[in-house]
């Protein structure tokens, strides 16, 4: 008789279940923090027609040094250091931790925080270690700068805004774990576009840092792009990991020609900040709903009996992301991604009947 996959497979990937996307089929889609806004009519036929042209029958450049001169050009990385680019940020997280998962090695990370950092340590074999935030999802820098003395990791991981809480850790405590550090830390600024905080221009001064970054929540998250930069010695050894073809001739060509219209998806973010204001505002007038302070494209709150709440809000059509049960901190919380006005306004009606 043939081994059963129960047999052949880790242990640790047995152990862990699928990351979970629902599907959003007839619903208003706020789970998974997309720019709910389509580009604009003039600008698809333009990549249409580029498209068009592509010729997608070879492989695509794996240096591609055209989209990587537009990603300095539109957003400042210093020349000083090296850029490497991956499908999505997430392929980055799977390369640095396949590069760092030594026998023996720890990854560490605050918790709760993207939950790719964990998942990519157990396939990687990596140990993880994660550092409790307080109860209002602020960093304790001293507990963590403890935890990192004690486990000396090999790599950090540092969402900045943290997701799925939202909230910016201090500049200042940040800059202390990078100085303390005695591996690699990576400062993912998947939401800097709605944060307006990087670390960006302290890689060059910062030979241990690595910012990590996605143009997903920028309005481009059906091209999987994303991109690092960090010190040239660091990118080289990363860049063995990373498969030679990863990242789409269709992506190259698309990312490079729309950042080269940056102005229209930073009108769109500045849209989706507005909206999150104006949403944050209406959820603090229901009862019952505690709203945690957010820099990202989405908002985090509390409600009671979250189960039964997302429940109603599905049966309206609407698709939130429910976390509770995900981590003791995020008990009955609720991720509410930022949409347009007319979906704020459904979502904000679901969630109060379904209260």
């Amino acid at each position: 008789m043939k081994p059963t996959p129960r047999e052949l497979v880790r242990e640790e990937i047995l152990a862990m279940k699928a990351y979970p996307v629902p599907s959003a089929a007839g619903m208003v889609k706020l789970d998974a923090m997309e720019n709910p806004y389509r580009l604009p009519e003039a600008l698809r036929e333009e990549v249409g027609r580029l498209v068009s042209t592509l010729p997608i029958n070879r492989y695509p450049d794996p240096a591609a040094p055209e989209l990587k001169a537009r990603l300095r050009e539109a957003f400042g990385i210093p020349e000083a250091t090296a850029v490497m680019i991956g499908n999505g940020s997430d392929e980055i997280i799977h390369i640095a931790v396949q590069a760092l998962a030594r026998p023996g090695a720890v990854l560490l990370a605050p918790e709760p925080s993207f939950v790719m950092y964990r998942i990519s340590a157990a396939i990687a074999g990596m140990r993880y270690v994660g550092v409790p935030l307080r109860p209002d999802f602020t960093l304790d820098p001293e507990r963590f700068l403890a935890a990192m003395r004690e486990v000396r990791p090999a790599l950090v991981f540092l969402a900045y805004p943290n997701n799925p809480t939202g909230n910016l850790f201090p500049k200042e405590a940040v800059a202390r774990i990078v100085a303390e550090a005695p591996g690699l830390v990576v400062v993912d600024e998947a939401y800097h576009v709605f944060a307006g905080r990087t670390f960006l221009d302290r890689v060059p001064a910062n030979p241990n840092l690595m910012v990590m970054r996605t143009v997903s929540k920028l309005g481009l998250a059906g091209i999987r792009l994303g991109y690092a930069a960090a010190a040239p010695e660091w990118i080289a050894e990363l860049d063995k990991v990373r498969p030679p073809y990863n990242v789409s001739m269709v992506t190259q060509f698309v990312a490079e020609r729309l950042l080269a219209r940056l102005p229209v998806l930073e009108r769109q973010a500045d849209a989706v900040r507005q909206e999150r204001a104006m949403l944050a505002g209406k959820l603090r007038e229901l009862r019952r709903v505690e709203v945690f302070p957010s820099d990202a494209n989405f908002v985090l709150v509390r409600v009671p009996d979250a189960d039964r709440v997302h429940a109603g809000m599905l049966a309206r059509k609407v698709l939130v992301r429910n976390f509770n049960g995900s981590h003791p901190l995020l008990a009955d919380c609720l991720r509410l991604t930022v949409g347009t006005p007319g979906e704020n306004a459904l979502m904000l009606d679901a969630l109060a009947e379904s209260l």
